[in-house]
């Protein structure tokens, strides 16, 4: 049977709770054994212990070998897949003062990023695959990308929630199930600058934007309710979100892992090769494909309409003026 080693960070976290049982049940990676080491800071390493314990309570017949640690050059060697979870979220209090803007996070999280690529290059399996949860997702997979410095590594940062939170936005005004709807993208940054895209989405081989046919409401409920969610879940829950925060990184690995049905895409962030005239190297929301070697490619043949273009041109610029903000992070 073959084995794949999954490295988990901020495994102690809410996410990480949610998250990490579901790595190992059989369904995320099918038939595969999972070989998975959970890192954490020093301070909270040791509550690792407990979680290890509840996952061999819980009769998972795929759970390999379970290890935590707070080394991460150490969890990295041979990794397979890093799920990159840990970072300092919005909403807490970090050095007295109240986290809420984008270069905060930047501030603090950047350094993080470096030294995590830089292992997960010298260390992780030349062919690993990376996806960056922990926020400023975009960026933060850039500078670690750009760290690691290995051409055949695959780094994502998560837009999947942001998709997820669009279907259901769209389930709900036309009457279908989520499951319904394809091609539902997110084109740009994982914040509030994201543009999430009705006009490609599809039900039924038909683009949503025609079946709603109410650009007031795109325009005037749709996209501020889905840029706008994260902040909803914090202000009601007083917590980032955890249990769909994880379901989105389990739907972005199975994605990952499966080829794309024909016709379909999935939505994450790669480092832009210059399509749809994104600046090379930005960490940019694309349509996504997995080939059936397993390798990811930006799916190219989408059209953009100029309200379209107009949202995704604000989210670009915003890239573009994290990237000047950590370019002494950039080698």
């Amino acid at each position: 049977m073959n084995r794949i080693k999954v490295v988990v960070t901020g495994a102690a976290g809410q996410i990480g709770y949610s998250l990490i049982p579901r790595l190992v049940d059989g369904h995320t990676f099918g038939d595969k054994i999972v070989d998975l080491t959970m890192v954490e800071i020093p301070q909270v390493v040791d509550k690792l212990e407990g979680l290890v314990m509840e996952l061999e309570d819980s009769y998972f017949p795929n759970l390999g070998e379970v290890k935590y640690t707070s080394n991460f050059e150490e969890a990295a060697k041979d990794g397979d897949w890093f799920l990159l979870v840990g970072s300092i979220p919005r909403g807490i209090v970090y050095e007295g003062k109240k986290i809420e803007e984008r270069s905060d996070l930047l501030k603090i999280n950047g350094g993080i990023f470096v030294e995590q690529g830089q292992a997960i290059g010298e260390f992780g399996n030349p062919n690993a695959k990376i996806l960056v949860v922990g926020n400023p997702a975009n960026t933060n997979a850039m500078i670690g990308k750009n760290a690691a410095g290995v051409d055949t590594q695959t780094w994502l940062a998560m837009t999947m929630l942001d998709s997820s939170r669009a279907k259901s936005v769209l389930a709900n005004k036309t009457g279908h199930n989520v499951s319904d709807i394809k091609n539902m993208i997110i084109w740009g940054n994982h914040s509030p600058t994201m543009y999430p895209d009705i006009e490609n989405a599809m039900i039924d081989d038909k683009s949503i934007s025609t079946m709603v046919n109410d650009m007031d409401w795109v325009e005037n409920t749709f996209l501020p309710k889905v840029q706008q969610r994260g902040k909803a879940v914090i202000d009601a829950r007083g917590a980032s979100s955890a249990t769909s925060a994880a379901k989105a990184a389990l739907d972005t690995v199975i994605a990952c892992e499966n080829p794309t049905e024909g016709g379909n895409c999935f939505s994450a962030a790669i480092a832009s090769d210059g399509s749809y005239d994104v600046p090379e190297g930005l960490m940019c929301g694309f349509p996504l494909i997995c080939l059936n070697d397993g390798s990811i490619e930006i799916k190219r043949d989408l059209v953009l309409s100029e309200f379209a273009r107009n949202k995704f041109n604000i989210s670009i610029k915003e890239l573009e003026s994290e990237r000047e903000a950590v370019k002494h992070l950039l080698k």
